[in-house]
């Protein structure tokens, strides 16, 4: 069962149930605490999951919600527990084959020292006992057994399954807005000279990407060259012009990548690639006026008839570019044409009798938001026919809140995106959750995210499929419901990278917080600090602010640990984090020898550690202390000449990705 729902109880029983076994030695009293906790935990266990299938009219109420949260911090607390004591109890060492006096002293502190240890998994229990008495207590006070079950058993028409493949220039509503754009694009062509710019403005989910995207599809053959490049949040303006550059001559800048350059040099670059040169180039998704005048510094006015295309959300950006063009929700015709296209495959099949005026109802919440019609249409149309129902239909709109009705206001949009995030089974919730790790706009790699999941326990083994298998199957199965967007995919129709939408992430960044599934820093969502301990923190940037947040956080119970390069310095020391299972440090540009090592003599309860694309030259034979690791990525620009021979000890290794040339004599893969 998924993280979100229940906690750590998934790994947690199968831990008290091996706990009591006679090799620990623990006392009677202690042994019989545990039993209780198990008997208990099994029982809450229960209660969480009928909790997370209520249905969707009727969602729990805040002490149900506050109830399951507390009752998932105590499994957390008693796990961090546990695995303490395994580790400390066995300690990774081989006996002492001493029989010297130094080896009777050494085993007789060894014993002293496991007393101890003992002692203290006996105080943790006891103490995590009454705390569950009390939650337990509230359970039979508030009734929460009484909260309604969801019906079991869903399927996915496939008949109908083409219709959430749509590319994107097939949504219906944006053919005559982009015949309006090229005309205002290309007016007085033949005789201008003068350099275009046309801004479209609108707020997320409207489909302004989209719309930038047609345009420059119809247009980009009249050009000498083109380029289309995304901004948003952060953005790494030497990438932006390195990947402009590589756009628009791909053979001239093939190895741009590689290039030193800083800023200026692109910038001047680019003037000098454009001067005599007709362009169209496309600037996607602008949030602050500095970063177009930066832009606009590269796109020199060569009086050749060029033309500039830019998207943002927000109308002052808009109006310092010029050229505004104010994106209009659908239609009402159009957003029934979509709404029954993501449905039955077509605009043609419609539904009869009342779920024709059950659909008006659901897209006058939409407000003629595309991704809002997209995400619902796309939930129903996987449900079997027999909720393919009016009553199911209304269950589904009354869901959806007070909806947009025009505004723009973020909370409605939120509790629209938010029907199709609790149709969710359970695991995928949490999988959809993780989402909100990552930048806003961050292309995520699909193998890394999948070997993430596996190492976090979010994927489940299903018979006749390796874990990775399963993984990508929680992927494909997340875009069938649009809740995230492939970005690469390879020749056998795999995907390679995805996304998720903007407010799929203000949704998920919104829930994250509310459930204290993961803090970020550095990001453009504003995150409140968490009031229960931190169990997943991403560091996206570094700012004093952040510096300072960081500061007044306890680290000790964070479980996952995510650094982009950007962060580094924020990063705590490693020392503080002693129930670490997860540390991705990919791409951190500073990261050094001294910092595996710190990971291999402080992180003993790791079973995720991703250092690929790092400066490291060595892994430490020290490597063999982490008794539970089971992905361990060391590839792609590791200066890594050959690893330890203790990398034979990690016996729970699943994934080994690294240079083959890497491994030790002998160990062959």
């Amino acid at each position: 069962m998924a993280e979100i729902v229940v906690g750590a109880m998934g790994s947690l029983l199968p831990k008290l149930a091996n706990l009591i076994k006679e090799e620990y030695n623990l006392q009677k009293k202690v042994r019989g605490e545990i039993m209780f906790l198990e008997t208990e935990l099994k029982s809450m266990e229960a209660a969480l999951i009928k909790v997370s299938e209520a249905p969707i009219d009727h969602p729990p109420d805040i002490q149900v919600k506050l109830w399951t949260r507390e009752v998932r911090e105590l499994s957390y607390d008693l796990e961090d527990s546990i695995d303490k004591f395994m580790v400390r109890i066995d300690g990774g060492k081989k006996p002492s084959k001493h029989h010297s006096f130094k080896g009777f002293i050494d085993r007789s502190l060894s014993l002293l020292t496991k007393g101890k240890i003992r002692h203290n998994i006996g105080l943790d229990i006891k103490d995590i006992r009454s705390r569950i008495k009390d939650v337990s207590e509230r359970r039979e006070r508030y009734k929460f057994d009484q909260v309604p079950s969801k019906p079991v058993g869903r399927t996915i028409d496939n008949q109908r399954l083409s219709a959430l493949f749509r590319q994107a220039s097939e949504l219906v509503g944006t053919e005559g807005k982009s015949n309006e754009l090229v005309r205002r694009l290309m007016e007085g062509d033949d005789t201008s000279k003068q350099q275009v710019i046309v801004s479209i403005v609108g707020f997320g989910g409207l489909g302004k990407t989209t719309l930038a995207n047609m345009v420059y599809d119809k247009l980009k053959r009249q050009f000498h060259c083109h380029a289309i490049v995304f901004v948003s949040h952060n953005p790494n303006m030497d990438k932006i012009f390195k990947n402009m550059l590589h756009q628009l001559d791909e053979d001239k800048y093939e190895n741009i990548n590689e290039a030193t350059w800083g800023e200026e040099q692109l910038i001047k670059e680019l003037r000098k690639f454009l001067q005599r040169k007709r362009y169209l180039i496309v600037i996607d998704d602008i949030w602050d006026t500095s970063v177009w005048e930066t832009i606009q510094y590269a796109l020199i006015e060569n009086e050749c008839g060029s033309r500039i295309i830019t998207t943002t959300r927000i109308l002052d950006v808009a109006k310092q570019i010029g050229g505004i063009y104010q994106l209009e929700p659908l239609s009402p015709a159009d957003s029934i044409k979509l709404f029954y296209q993501r449905i039955f495959g077509s605009e043609d099949k419609r539904p009869s009798g009342n779920l024709t005026e059950v659909s008006r109802k659901i897209l006058k919440k939409c407000g003629g938001v595309p991704l809002a019609i997209i995400t619902v249409a796309s939930m129903l149309a996987n449900k079997n026919g027999k909720e393919n129902t009016p009553d199911f239909w209304s269950k589904v709109c009354q869901s959806m809140g007070s909806g947009l009705d025009g505004s723009t206001n973020v909370k409605n949009m939120r509790s629209i995106l938010s029907v199709s995030y609790y149709d969710l089974p359970p695991h995928l919730r949490t999988c959809l959750l993780y989402f909100c790790l990552y930048p806003e706009d961050y292309d995520i790699t699909a193998k890394d995210l999948i070997w993430k999941w596996i190492g976090e326990g979010f994927v489940h083994r299903e018979q006749g499929k390796s874990l990775y298998e399963v993984g990508e199957g929680y992927i494909d199965e997340l875009v069938n419901r649009s809740m995230v967007q492939p970005v690469n995919i390879g020749p056998d129709s795999k995907i390679i990278a995805c996304c998720v939408h903007d407010m799929v992430l203000d949704l998920v960044s919104f829930l994250s917080n509310e459930e204290n599934f993961l803090t970020t820093l550095g990001c453009q969502q504003p995150m409140s600090l968490p009031t229960n301990k931190i169990r997943r923190l991403s560091l996206q940037t570094w700012n004093e602010e952040d510096a300072e947040q960081l500061a007044t956080m306890t680290v000790s119970h964070v479980r996952s640990l995510t650094v982009f390069n950007k962060a580094l310095n924020l990063m705590p020391s490693l020392s503080t984090l002693p129930v670490l299972r997860a540390l991705d440090l990919s791409g951190c540009r500073k990261v050094n020898n001294q910092h595996c090592k710190d990971i291999c003599n402080n992180l003993f309860h790791l079973r995720y550690l991703n250092i690929s694309r790092t400066p490291i030259t060595e892994i430490p034979k020290e490597i063999g202390n982490l008794q539970f690791l089971m992905i361990l990525d060391i590839s792609g620009g590791t200066d890594i000449k050959k690893l330890p021979s203790s990398i034979v000890e990690l016996q729970h290794l699943l994934h080994l990705h690294v240079n083959k040339k890497s491994l030790p004599d002998g160990l062959e893969v």
